[in-house]
């Protein structure tokens, strides 16, 4: 029987503090604003998908951010859907945004919101801009508005609608409401400055007419603000205290705040701005990342090899090392690109206390051990994780009939390949030395069968006599296995940076999919569920499919493979500092010891 999976999925709760939790720029003006005062006290952040895709592994790094934030320090984290577009969201995107903030380990208990919440608010607010002279209803057509806007370091020009009166604005947002224009004939603006050398400053459109059915509030509207309208003022309407954003929102910060002085409301939140998470050998455009589900390059959002949640929750990755990889990568003001061997790591690091070790064939070769009784069958007691007794143990049977993996033999292999050849003994894993006595092959020269007798005094793996052999191999007894599909993932992209020069699909890896039909695993798997975590020994880590296994047909994804090359980067980092370190050193001591002579000669 397999056993579960540890769970270590559960991020702090809300008021317990991460230990040892890296401090940031953003951490320290929340400390700052409670030792002032500001808020009193409070810390209230908010995380503000749209629902018009499926998050990805950049969008964990904010949910970690904004509710890791409030863990810390005893605050309140909201989620909040900005479902302000209706012609682009759907309720599938609501319930996997939802679905992907738990799985991650988090929780915003009672504070679930919407935009379209406040959507009467929201207009009611718009009024009074009009009442206050600082909004009006514009004709111009959507390309006459980008014109008029202008350019960087140009100036743009005064719609010919601006000067409208306020009784007239009012009578025409109005009937914007009531849905007797169409879409694209007006729009509300915020009148403020076209010659401010910050375009989003150049009378901002407010609201648009979208005559759209809205998965929640219907037909009721046919009007619907723009983000940066409803974005602040929601927040504020939640007494958000620290609204964090990606760095290209810090344009929009100016705007942010002008709503903020302008309009009649009790809080007033901070927006703050950090880069975004850019990965190597990853795309994380929700466009691209459309493009390829709608253009079959993948099999589907969930598909594994996806940087969407889904698809790494599908592959295999925990909720934890996500977390931990999140923890790691920090917060910064400027943007830069991390190395995914560094989110692999952080895979490979979880994975290695949680996950059991049992033995799977990919690529079968058949062994026959000759002078092993054809009838007896044997088992051994075989540990689920070597240093971790508490995750048990299973048996593992054997028998004369074994498959081994078929790049474990070699005929007539050079000197340094150290596993089965004619005439070579090795160890399979907790059972016996064998030596390979024989090579079958078929018509077309192919090895089908290897022929191998055993040494019955090496139960266990260890020779009484005290000889050493240099392998050690993993098996599978053939009465027994069961077969199983497995699914090995390479990445996506074979540029670093696919979206350089703006053609992901140049760089687009064809053979980022392996499907292996005829693999054996070890009978303890046969009550293995839908996502279960495991280590096929010296073959990588892999999953149990949550859409495509059952119990008579087992599918496996990978995971990661066993080699870590972020491992190799970190050592190679730590070695490259204590030579510098040591040769800043070894420098300083000429320094001095050329000081002290010049110091001699001078006495002289």
């Amino acid at each position: 029987m397999a056993p579960s999976n540890p769970k270590n999925d559960k991020a702090p709760e809300i008021g317990e503090e991460a230990a040892g939790a890296p401090t940031h720029f953003i951490k320290e003006i929340i400390e700052a604003d409670n030792t002032s005062g500001k808020h009193d006290g409070r810390v209230a952040t908010r995380f503000p998908p749209e629902p018009n895709g499926y998050l990805h592994i950049g969008h964990a790094k904010s949910i970690c951010l904004n509710f890791g934030l409030a863990a810390e320090f005893g605050g309140t984290c909201n989620l909040r859907f900005d479902d302000t577009n209706p012609s682009k969201e759907e309720v599938e995107y609501v319930n996997a945004i939802m679905a992907d903030v738990r799985w991650l380990g988090y929780d915003w208990d009672h504070r679930l919101y919407y935009s379209s919440d406040y959507f009467d608010k929201l207009y009611e607010l718009a009024v009074g801009l009009i009442n206050k002279g600082k909004a009006y209803v514009c004709d111009l057509s959507a390309e006459e508005g980008r014109k008029g806007r202008g350019a960087f370091g140009k100036p743009g020009t005064n719609s010919p609608f601006r000067d409208r009166g306020v009784e007239e604005n009012l009578d025409l947002f109005g009937r914007m409401r009531a849905g007797e224009f169409d879409e694209g004939s007006r729009v509300l603006r915020a009148k403020i400055d076209m010659a401010a050398p910050n375009m989003n400053l150049r009378d901002p459109t407010l609201y648009r007419i979208l005559k759209a059915e809205h998965h929640r509030t219907g037909d009721k509207w046919c009007i619907y603000p723009t983000y940066d309208f409803a974005h602040g003022q929601s927040d504020a309407l939640e007494a958000i205290t620290h609204s964090l954003c990606t760095l290209e929102f810090e344009n929009h910060r100016p705007l942010y705040d002008w709503f903020l002085d302008n309009l009649d409301v009790e809080h007033r939140p901070r927006q703050i701005e950090f880069a975004k998470l850019n990965l190597s050998y990853t795309v994380l455009s929700k466009r691209r990342l459309l493009e390829m589900v709608t253009d079959d390059f993948v099999s589907g959002w969930d598909d594994p090899r996806m940087p969407t949640l889904v698809g790494l929750r599908r592959r295999g990755i925990p909720a934890a090392a996500i977390r931990n990889f999140c923890d790691r990568v920090g917060v910064a003001k400027r943007e830069g690109v991390v190395d995914i061997t560094l989110l692999e790591h952080a895979i490979r690091e979880e994975l290695n206390e949680t996950s059991p070790r049992v033995m799977g064939v990919l690529r079968p070769l058949k062994v026959v051990i000759e002078n092993y009784p054809e009838d007896q069958v044997e088992e051994f007691d075989c540990p689920y994780h070597p240093v971790k007794p508490e995750m048990g143990t299973r048996k593992v049977p054997f028998s004369r009939v074994l498959y081994i993996e078929r790049g474990d033999f070699m005929e007539n292999a050079p000197k340094k390949f150290y596993r089965l050849d004619v005439g070579r003994e090795v160890r399979l894993r907790y059972a016996y030395l064998i030596t390979c006595t024989d090579v079958i092959k078929d018509e077309a020269g192919e090895i089908i069968e290897l022929r191998c007798s055993y040494d019955p005094d090496t139960r266990g793996g260890n020779a009484p006599d005290g000889r050493k052999v240099k392998s050690t191999m993993h098996w599978v007894s053939v009465p027994h296995a069961l077969g199983a599909q497995v699914r090995l993932y390479d990445r996506l992209f074979g540029a670093q940076n696919p979206l350089e020069g703006d053609d992901w699909k140049a760089s687009f890896n064809a053979d980022s999919l392996e499907v292996l039909t005829d693999c054996a695993v070890e009978p303890s798997l046969a009550s293995a569920e839908a996502g279960f975590q495991v280590q096929f020994e010296r073959q990588g880590y892999f999953c149990v499919d949550t859409v495509d296994s059952a119990p008579d047909k087992l599918v496996f994804n990978r995971t990661v493979s066993l080699r870590d090359a972020w491992a190799k980067i970190q050592k190679a980092q730590q070695q490259n500092q204590a030579s510098q370190k040591k040769n800043k050193q070894k420098n300083k001591n000429k320094q001095k010891n050329k000081n002290k002579q010049q110091n001699k000669q001078e006495s002289k």
